[in-house]
């Protein structure tokens, strides 16, 4: 493979690091890498002491254009890859007349790259605008950086994620202090505490918010210094704040610091203050270091510092939470000690340069077969269903199985039918387009080897006979156009109208080629329905495979939402449904029994938040006790979290008692429809009531035996664990379906 890098040459920093980490590894693993800078200088010196082959153009920008493009051209290169606004306006203007895909780099975020440099932003910053849609894929040095693109508009399927790394076998030694800071001018004691930073003199490092909170922090630590490596637009302006605050014998400014491991290695604690960033070297390089780290929570940082974990995490522009978390590193050694080593094993495990350079090698062979999919071939999956109506337990069915696709293969393309597309392409990192867009839906079709009607009860007309006409549409067309087709850890009924028996009977007969069940009762009606052609098999829901949010992430959620972490709570997952409104005293009477008789807080939880804040609200006016309410539309994973830390669940709602049973938490169910009843006799949970049945009286009892079954331990643990095993058969059946595609 041969590989040619455009790259201005006067570039600093994270983007100078990652370039030259990236192309030796790729010269060491046996990759043809051509470096070209537009301008002479260190950048393209340094390159060529590290045995890069380096090419610097002198003929100026424009007027190297078509010298470029010839050297392309007769170098018979498989990939452009472009670094920075420069290379990336040359890279478009080259990419009409190329037959190679062109490729960029996305390091940061390109509307914040001239923060506060108003002409720089409207000539650069524009351009750049321009020339980064103009490319054909861009890489992403963070998932927080690839979601930013996603919703800008950037295809998903374009888009790639790469996390810098660096040589973690390489040894940082500690760095004598005092003659370190001395070669600078400064003036250490043995027993100061150094914060430092390594970062351009930038607005949109925010460092002004690091030496606001360096003043707070240092009355309660008068011994703690801040040192700054780097040069920059605001280095007079840092100059002038260190004055006003008095800092002036307590803030270093070293300039240009060429040798990062002794920096590094003199300091205490590393920090970064940034209002943005991709996933910036300071951390890695901190990491190496076991240095214990304070950082905002902006772009890939929480990739690599968790909260309490890896290092302290605080929120853009805090200064106060800032000065906190300096103070507790400044006061406590072994708290230092501890998060430095944390992060110095998450770093060496998960942020390599070998981890990085084979990323970069696996998307370059990607790319051919990207190019491909472009072209016509066929490649991928489209994934239709309930999507987009603000329902948590269908966007979760849809996450899941996303996530069994990327599984089977990470770079296979996958397209989603969706009423919220540009929801969808945002929470799921997945191409989609309108549910109805019926010209999109006909093309991905004809590129794509499977299509899979994506879990839930679609074949049911109680909700809507239209909406069941419509997936056995989608089903009809994809068979049509050359799709495999499989229904996904779906569940069948009711149909009650028997026209609909009859097409559901036909169109899965002869269009669909296996079907995976969530239950067995599923199983029974499409017996009753005489479906007999596709392969049938018993699974269960996609959903329980979800993992929640970390604890620490749900606990900021809830405590920011006024409902306090450490308490305890019982959840209530409501749905307004015919006789609701007769059953909400109901529910507010074991609201109340709960709160009496357990010291339970009731917590009702909306799994839709666009309609199941109106059967909360029928419930509450009858409340007198302290409760809450959850309406705001929350992710799968925080809406597990918060299921997670309940003592008991009452829930109407399927997912809610999904999302329960896969966390092993007490519920009881209180159905409204058959597959409430068909998933809890699957999972052998007889705790629950039909919603016309339900009393006072037996809504406590269920409130009881919830109660007790968390007594009792793991049984419901065990048996969804067992239902998380057999789950795996929707993905090998669609396993199956793809490589029987490829095949013919």
């Amino acid at each position: 493979m041969k590989v040619i890098h455009l790259i201005s040459g006067g570039d600093t920093g994270g983007a100078r690091t990652h370039v030259y980490s990236l192309l030796s590894y790729l010269l060491h693993k046996g990759v043809e890498v051509q470096l070209v800078c537009f301008i002479p200088g260190s950048f393209a010196d340094g390159a060529r002491e590290l045995g890069i082959p380096t090419w610097v153009l002198k003929n100026g920008f424009l007027g190297s254009v078509g010298k470029l493009r010839r050297a392309i051209r007769r170098g018979g290169y498989d990939v452009v890859h472009c670094h920075g606004a420069k290379a990336n306006l040359m890279g478009a203007i080259l990419r009409p007349s190329l037959d190679v895909p062109v490729i960029t780099t996305v390091h940061s975020d390109y509307r914040l790259d001239y923060l506060h440099r108003p002409f720089a932003a409207a000539t650069y910053g524009i351009a750049n605008k321009i020339a980064l849609r103009r490319l054909d894929y861009r890489v992403c040095v963070s998932d927080t950086l690839r979601e930013r693109l996603i919703d800008r508009g950037f295809k998903p399927n374009d888009l790639f994620t790469i996390y810098n790394g660096l040589d973690f076998g390489h040894v940082v030694p500690k760095t004598d202090r005092a003659e370190y800071f001395a070669s600078f001018g400064y003036a250490v004691q043995p027993d100061d505490v150094i914060a430092g930073i390594a970062a351009r003199l930038d607005p949109v490092k925010d460092i002004p918010t690091l030496l606001r909170a360096l003043a707070e922090a240092r009355k309660k630590c008068p011994k703690l210094r801040l040192a700054i490596a780097g040069e920059g637009m605001q280095r007079e302006e840092l100059e002038a704040l260190v004055r006003e605050l008095g800092l002036q014998e307590s803030v270093f400014f070293l300039g240009w610091v060429s040798d990062l491991d002794r920096f590094y290695g003199a300091l205490d604690i590393n920090t970064l203050s940034s209002l943005s960033e991709g996933f910036p070297y300071a951390l890695p390089e901190g990491a190496r270091a076991h240095l214990a780290t304070v950082a905002t929570n902006v772009g890939g940082v929480p990739a690599i510092i968790e909260n309490e974990v890896t290092g302290l995490l605080i929120e853009p522009g805090d200064v106060h939470g800032l000065a906190e978390a300096l103070a507790r590193f400044a006061l406590d050694p072994d708290y230092r000690q501890e998060m430095g080593d944390a992060l110095f094993h998450r770093g060496m495990t998960d942020f390599s340069e070998e981890a990085t350079g084979d990323r970069q090698i696996e998307i370059y062979n990607t790319l051919s077969r990207c190019e491909a999919h472009r072209a016509g071939a066929r490649d991928g999956v489209v994934i239709c269903g309930a999507y987009g109506f603000g329902n948590a337990g269908d966007e979760a069915i849809l996450q899941a199985i996303v996530h069994e696709m990327r599984a089977l293969d990470q770079n296979m393309p996958i397209t989603v039918l969706s009423r919220q597309p540009r929801e969808t392409r945002k929470i799921c990192g997945v191409n989609a387009y309108h549910s109805f867009d019926l010209f999109h839906m006909g093309r991905v079709m004809r590129r794509s080897k499977l299509y899979i009607n994506g879990g839930g009860n679609l074949m049911q007309d109680v909700t809507s006979r239209y909406s069941l006409w419509y997936y056995l549409y989608t089903i009809r067309r994809a068979k049509k156009l050359g799709c495999a087709v499989q229904m996904y850890g779906c569940g069948i009924g009711p149909i009650l109208y028997p026209r609909d028996m009859k097409f559901v009977s036909n169109t899965l007969n002869r269009c669909v080629d296996t079907i995976t069940l969530r239950e067995p009762d599923s199983q029974k009606v499409l017996e009753r329905f005489g479906v007999t052609e596709p392969e049938i098999l018993l699974s269960s829901d996609p959903a329980l495979t979800l993992q929640p949010e970390p604890e620490a992430r749900v606990s900021r959620m809830m405590d920011s939402c006024g409902i306090p972490s450490d308490g305890k709570y019982i959840a209530f997952v409501l749905r307004r449904w015919r006789g609701f409104e007769e059953k909400s005293t109901v529910f507010a009477a074991a609201a109340v029994y709960a709160y009496l008789n357990y010291e339970l807080t009731p917590v009702f939880l909306c799994i839709n938040h666009r309609t199941d804040w109106e059967a909360a609200k029928l419930v509450t006016q009858h409340l007198s006790i302290p409760y809450f309410v959850l309406a705001q539309p929350l992710s799968s994973g925080m809406t597990i979290g918060v299921l997670a830390k309940m003592k008991a669940v009452v829930s109407m709602r399927l997912h809610g008692l999904v999302f329960a049973a896969g966390q092993g938490v007490p519920l009881a169910g209180v159905s409204y429809d058959p597959k409430v009843t068909a998933f809890l006799d699957y999972i052998e949970q007889d705790n629950y009531q039909e919603l016309e049945n339900l009393s006072v009286e037996n809504a406590s009892s269920l409130i009881d035996c919830a109660i007790q079954l968390g007594k009792e331990g793991g049984e419901l643990r065990r048996r969804t664990e067992l239902l998380n095993e057999k789950e795996r058969i929707n993905s090998e059946a669609a396993g199956r379906l793809l490589e029987r595609s490829a095949s013919t």
